[in-house]
């Protein structure tokens, strides 16, 4: 059986960051297991006709907000290990470091199941995890709202 020691949970505070961490919270806690809860700050870029084109520069980047919403994340946690990092930088780039440098036995991360065009505009960092990951990824979709009828 494989055994977990440190499992990396990316989050972005969004519902399906949230609905992964539940997922890695039992994971944690049956294998004595620290997560790292890592939130990789990005600056905008945008693009034109394919074209990367630098926006004008952003507003700072509210260090102290994130990382008291880490923070509030492990306190609300006291049965877990947890180690908390705030990183800026390529999602994607940096999730994997993260992932090698603290020898990471599995990343568990959500993902906002979009298709079509917003995934193409916008790209999937779940997806270029899971391809490029050294280790095992779990990826937890976004739950759903329930559909309201009428009658």
């Amino acid at each position: 059986m494989t055994s977990f020691q440190r499992i990396l949970h990316p989050t972005d505070f969004s519902p399906a960051a949230a609905a992964a961490f539940e997922f890695a919270r039992p994971l944690a806690r049956d294998h004595n297991a620290t997560v790292i809860l890592l939130h990789v700050a990005q600056q905008p870029v945008a693009s034109v006709a394919g074209m990367p084109v630098v926006p004008p520069p952003p507003p700072q980047i509210d260090r102290k907000g994130l990382d008291a919403q880490l923070r509030a994340i492990a306190a609300a946690n006291p049965q877990l290990r947890v180690e908390c990092r705030l990183m800026e930088g390529d999602p994607v780039g940096t999730i994997l470091n993260v992932a090698r440098d603290e020898a990471c036995d599995a990343i568990v991360m959500g993902t906002h199941g979009w298709t079509g065009l917003s995934r193409l505009l916008m790209g999937s960092v779940a997806e270029q995890v899971v391809r490029r990951a050294a280790c095992p990824v779990v990826t937890v979709k976004s739950p759903t709202k329930p559909v309201a009828t009428s009658g």
